[in-house]
């Protein structure tokens, strides 16, 4: 009985550390979005750092990354950027591996 319960917590103590590292991947992630996005829409550093922060937020608006991508793909429109959905998306994906990447490394 004991094995079965050291089993049983030690599946929920991976989920909870998966599930810990998943939402850290995509903050890095849509900071780092946040952060190329700004940089193409050529703001200063202490307009980049909030930019970033904006972007780490608008996660929380809904399920899923469509917030996040049209937030930027607007921010990004109106500022006048020649960039489409497809580009965004391009780029939210590398940030996704660039993010797993810094995290496994300790950066």
């Amino acid at each position: 009985m004991t094995d079965f319960n050291d089993r049983e917590r030690g599946e929920e103590a991976k989920f909870a550390h998966d599930e810990d590292m998943a939402f850290r991947v995509a903050a890095r992630r849509n900071r780092l979005l946040g952060q190329w996005a700004a940089e193409k829409m050529g703001l200063t550093p202490e307009e980049t750092a909030a930019y970033a922060s904006e972007v780490v937020q608008a996660e929380f608006e809904e399920a899923g990354d469509e917030d996040v991508i049209r937030k930027v793909l607007g921010d990004l429109t109106s500022a006048g950027c020649e960039i489409d959905e497809a580009g965004v998306r391009a780029a939210l994906e590398d940030k996704s591996v660039e993010a797993r990447r810094q995290l496994m490394g300790g950066v």
